[in-house]
């Protein structure tokens, strides 16, 4: 017989929170641990260790809230914060929230009401929603992806990237230039690598730049980038992710153009896809799974109240490759 905790309450003649508390460590009176012990004893109960952490004040299990799991950033940063909290004995918990804001929030919640020792949330945007409900749930929280000042935060460091690959671009001698980028609500990806990349710009005179925007799906690009072509005809394309240049890369064949002949392409990311493909694409790296090792230590950290900085800033590399000529004449 393996009996539940109703069974030991009835057995016992105690209420079944008097069990639960008993079974989560919690104190009881002498006399009543003796009758819920025999009653454990009778009914054969074995508990689910998984539902005895949730239970428990404090578990080693760390809630990791993710927008897409079909993204290279989000499953390699994924990968390093499970091994890394693996190494330090906790575990990870995964809700995919399909980009879905409302489910994000949702998932915030249910979350701290199963207990997790921390949240960990791969951030797009950060909006008051968000605020509210980390400070209702009264867990440690780290961001990674977006910065905010109240909160512990992991970021890319996008506007140094955007700097630094509009400094190559233009010392590459491009001037006619598509930057496509992504919506200003996304801080990191929308409007830190733009804002970076025009810093490059005001080091430069007789520049025609046009900046865009298109959705993060490599079809969406696409059918932005056959659009620009044909009314702008830049030189080269600086595009905000790896996935936008990979659109790029097929509209720009699809017109008959040649790559870095007729039209440069640059992106931001340092997806595995980006080295394999030809030409391979000149891009910004970023260290995802790095960043995720980093975030998990910080976690852990922070569920055992030791210091962490607010704000961590992981490193970048420009990877030069064949999809943008080195020996480029600009011509306006």
């Amino acid at each position: 017989m393996s009996g539940t905790i109703s069974d030991i309450a009835r057995i016992a003649g105690v209420a079944k929170s008097t069990v639960s508390r008993f079974l989560n460590g919690g104190s009881v009176g002498e006399a009543t641990r003796q009758k819920i012990e025999k009653a454990i004893k009778e009914t054969g109960y074995t508990p689910n260790p998984f539902a005895q952490s949730l239970k428990a004040k404090k578990t080693n299990i760390i809630g990791t809230i993710v927008p897409r799991l079909d993204s290279y950033a989000s499953s390699q940063t994924l990968i390093g914060i499970d091994e890394q909290l693996k190494k330090l004995n906790y575990q990870m918990l995964i809700s995919n929230t399909s980009q879905s804001l409302e489910r994000e929030i949702e998932s915030i919640y249910s979350f701290a009401n199963q207990k997790m020792a921390g949240i960990i949330l791969l951030a797009t945007e950060i909006t008051e929603m968000h605020i509210q409900a980390f400070e209702d749930v009264k867990v440690p929280i780290l961001l990674i992806g977006q910065e905010h000042q109240k909160f512990h935060s992991l970021i890319h460091d996008d506007f140094h990237a955007g700097y630094e690959l509009g400094r190559y671009v233009l010392e590459k001698g491009y001037r006619k230039i598509a930057y496509l980028g992504v919506t200003e609500k996304d801080i990191a990806v929308g409007v830190k690598r733009k804002q970076g990349f025009k810093k490059a710009l005001e080091e430069v005179q007789e520049c025609d730049v046009q900046f865009y925007e298109t959705e993060f799906k490599i079809s969406a690009a696409q059918t932005s980038a056959r659009k620009i072509i044909n009314d702008f005809h830049p030189s080269i394309f600086v595009c905000a992710t790896d996935n936008i240049a990979l659109g790029v890369l097929k509209a720009a064949y699809s017109e008959g153009l040649a790559i870095p002949k007729d039209i440069a392409i640059t992106g931001f990311g340092g997806y595995e896809v980006t080295e394999i493909i030809h030409p391979g694409l000149t891009t910004a790296k970023f260290f995802y799974k790095e960043a995720g090792e980093t975030a998990a230590r910080h976690m852990v950290d922070l569920v055992n109240e030791r210091p962490v900085e607010k704000l961590t800033v992981s490193h970048f590399e420009i990877i030069e490759r064949e999809s943008v000529d080195i020996n480029f004449n600009h011509a306006l």
